[in-house]
Formats: C-alpha cells, sequence, structure tokens
C-alpha cells in the first residue's frame, strides 16, 4: 500500500516536484551538518562530551552535529521551545488567544512572534553551550575570548534560523511537516552509524547476540504499536436532520465524527525533549557544579537505575503535552456549535452544551490511552537498552516514536493530496 502510493505520488508532476523539493532541503541539511563551528577543537570536544546516552540522543536528532558543534548543533529545538511557550500563552492570554481566532492573519502574527522568540531563546542556548564547552575552544589571545565566544554563539544561532527556515519552506513547497521532518531526517541519518557500531560491540564481544535479537524485538514492537495508536480512533455516531429548502429536501443522513486515539500525533514526544534538554544545556555551563553532577546522575538518561526520576518526568510530561496539544487542535464545543448550526446531532444527547460535553468526556479518556501508550513507549525501551548495556547506540523508543509517527503522517499527507488531485480531476 505505501509502495503504490510512493508510485502514485511520483507519477503525479505535481507531488513528484514537491518530493524533489523536500529531498533537496534533506541534502542542504545534511550539508550544513557538517559545517564545523569557527574555533572548535574537536578532539577536545569529543572528550568534553563523552558518550552519555542524552548526548548520544542529542547528537541523534541533530543528525550528527551536537557532538562535531557543527552550524546545526542547536537543531531546531529553540523553535520548538519557542513553539511551546506561545501555544501555553494562549491559553493565558486572552489577545494572544484572540489573535489565534483570527484566521490566517492571527497564525502568521503568532508565527511572526515565534520566531523572533527562536532567535532569542537560540541565541542564549548556544552562548550557553559555547561557554560550556569553552575548554574546547581555540583562542589565540586572552583578549579575543569574549569575542570569540560571541561569535560562536552567532553561528550556532544562524544555524538555527536556517533550520527553521528549511522546515517552513518544506512545509510550504514541499510534503509533509518541515520542523518534523527535519529531525526524522537527522535521526535516520545516524542508523548506518548506528549498525556499524552495534556491529563492532557485536564483534568483539561487547554485546552478546541476546541483547542484539531484544533490540530488534522492541524494535518491531514499537513499530507494531505506534502505528496502532496512531490508526487508532473512535467514531461517533451523527445523525442530521431533514431540512426542506424550496423544494429540495436536505440532511437525514448518517455520519460520526473520528476521534483519533493520540490526536496530537509524535508532537508530545518532541515537545518533551525540548523542555528536558534545558537541564543537560544548564549543567554543561560549569561541569563541575553540584547541579551538574545531580544532573548527571538523577536527572539524565544514563542507563542505570538513578535514570528513573529522569523517565518519569518524561512520561508526565508527554501525557501533559498530548492533552494539551489535543486541546488546541480540537475544541468539543466549536464541533458541537457547528453540528448544532448544520442540524446535526448525536443520537440520544440534545445539541449544544451536552453534545459538547459528551464529547469531552470521550476526547478525555482516548486521549489518556494515547498519551499512556506514548510515554510507556518511549520510555521502557530506553530503560531496557540501558540495562542491556546497549548505551552507545541510542536508536530505542523516543527515536522510533519520531521516525514512525513523522512517516505516517506524511504518507497520509501524499494520500491525501492524490485523493484531492484524483477529485479535481473528476470535477473537470
Amino acid at each position: 500500500m505505501i509502495a503504490n502510493s510512493v508510485k502514485n505520488a511520483w507519477n503525479a508532476t505535481d507531488l513528484r516536484k514537491k518530493i524533489i523539493y523536500t529531498l533537496l532541503m534533506f541534502l542542504i541539511f545534511r550539508i550544513g551538518a557538517h559545517i564545523p563551528t569557527p574555533f572548535i577543537d574537536r578532539d577536545r570536544l569529543e572528550q568534553l562530551f563523552g558518550s552519555g546516552v542524552m548526548m548520544n540522543f542529542m547528537d541523534t536528532i541533530s543528525g550528527g552535529s551536537f557532538k562535531s558543534l557543527s552550524v546545526f548543533a542547536l537543531s531546531i529545538t529553540p523553535y520548538i521551545t519557542a513553539s511551546i511557550i506561545f501555544s501555553l500563552l494562549q491559553v493565558v492570554i486572552p489577545s494572544l488567544e484572540r489573535l489565534a481566532k483570527e484566521g490566517d492573519y492571527g497564525r502568521k502574527k503568532i508565527t511572526q512572534y515565534t520566531r523572533y522568540a527562536t532567535v532569542g531563546l537560540g541565541f542564549i542556548q548556544a552562548f550557553g553551550l559555547t561557554f560550556g564547552v569553552r575548554d574546547a575552544v581555540i583562542i589565540p589571545s586572552p583578549e579575543l575570548r569574549w569575542p570569540i565566544y560571541l561569535l560562536c554563539a552567532l553561528v550556532l544561532t544562524a544555524g538555527t534560523m536556517f533550520l527553521m527556515w528549511l522546515g517552513e519552506a518544506i512545509t510550504e513547497k514541499g510534503v509533509g511537516n518541515g520542523i518534523s521532518l527535519i529531525i526524522f531526517a537527522g535521526i535516520v541519518s545516524r542508523v548506518p552509524s548506528a549498525i556499524t557500531s552495534l556491529w563492532d560491540m557485536l564483534r568483539v564481544g561487547e554485546v552478546n547476540l541476546l541483547s542484539i535479537i531484544g533490540l530488534i524485538l522492541i524494535v518491531i514492537f514499537i513499530t507494531a504499536g505506534v502505528i496502532y495508536v496512531q490508526e487508532g480512533q473512535r467514531r461517533v455516531s451523527v445523525q442530521y436532520a431533514k431540512r426542506v429548502v424550496g423544494r429540495r429536501v436536505y440532511g437525514g443522513q448518517s455520519s460520526h465524527i473520528p476521534l483519533k486515539v493520540n490526536q496530537a500525533g509524535v508532537i508530545p514526544v518532541i515537545f518533551a525533549i525540548s523542555l528536558l534538554a534545558l537541564p543537560q544545556t544548564i549543567s554543561t555551563w560549569a561541569p563541575t557544579s553540584g547541579f551538574a553532577q545531580f544532573v548527571g546522575k538523577w536527572f539524565s538518561m544514563n542507563g542505570q537505575l538513578t535514570s528513573i526520576p529522569y523517565l518519569l518526568v518524561y512520561g508526565v510530561l508527554i501525557i501533559f503535552f498530548t492533552y494539551f496539544y489535543t486541546s488546541i487542535t480540537f475544541n468539543p464545543s466549536d464541533v458541537a456549535e457547528n453540528l448544532k448550526k448544520y442540524g446535526g446531532f448525536i443520537p440520544g444527547l440534545r445539541p449544544g452544551r451536552p453534545t459538547a460535553e459528551y464529547l469531552s468526556k470521550i476526547l478525555n479518556r482516548i486521549t489518556l490511552a494515547g498519551g499512556v501508550f506514548l510515554a510507556l513507549i518511549a520510555v521502557l525501551p530506553t530503560l531496557v537498552i540501558g540495562l542491556t548495556g546497549l548505551k552507545n547506540i541510542y536508536f530505542g523508543g523516543t527515536s522510533l516514536l519520531i521516525v514512525v509517527g513523522v512517516a505516517l503522517e506524511t504518507m497520509k499527507q501524499i494520500e491525501s493530496q492524490l485523493m484531492a488531485r484524483h477529485y479535481q480531476g473528476f470535477m473537470k
């Protein structure tokens, strides 16, 4: 089915151009991931970062840019953090809430504010990261120390802003959600090196064959689970009353409202990762401080039992953002009002408020199931992989959640565009 969709999309001229455009943007992303930040000693940098699981994961989602501190080292995380902030502010600030409801104009203004916030957050994170790895920064003379720190921070910020533009360009002229696809491309690009490293570990006897078989089973389980949850939905029956307009009779047919088990997709996982990366970044500013030691032991994915507090917070954040993003994308009150406007009703319920309360009740239940499942898929494989000794192969639950989720969403967009294209041909 997927192969047929890809084949049909490639045969369609307009979709083929969008796919080629997206692939070209991926190529630019991969080229930029190998452009080094100036004044950085990579040998010292590798010693500073070490081989922690969290560092491996940050390196994975950035496509190998983090540990090498290339111009794309921060990836797209400052933009995601800014998006989280403005999504939260829309709930507590009435003016932003009104702006969000003003259609395209309001969305463009909020996007503009998000871009400005991305610049600020990106520079703060870039300067903090630069200062954290200051022992790896080459300083020709003492008086140039702070200008070089500033230059490195500006380069990293510019890399993030370029990735933001790249993502928006993919969304506008390519296929799929550009920001999600950039993270997807970064993770997938690390698969060959992960497989090579796994083979080397097996060859020297660092891991056994049973551990690798367990890893393969985890991958299969996560892939099947994500597909099952992403495709799962609760269909609420809707009946439309008959209306007579002139000599025509409208309505009278039955339909349904599809409520997805995971309405938010992989966005909660990406949001949670972005927030939890903040303590890791702050700890690099003073690697020998008590805060850095606390974060390294109790609030990081170190593959040991001490990582349980981090994984618990991670799971709770995923559930929270599942509810939060679902409440933004699906408003039961608006759906109930639209049903009432067009003469629709749920059998056994009065239109208006009772319908909205019923939809909210169902949505809360299935969202809880979807959020808990996402959290378990993201947390348990990470702990299992750490306990089995595969600490240098961070392609566990979180990475697979993003890869499979983004792939499904992209394929759905391609199929919807193919369907719309066929409808247009039929109407002609």
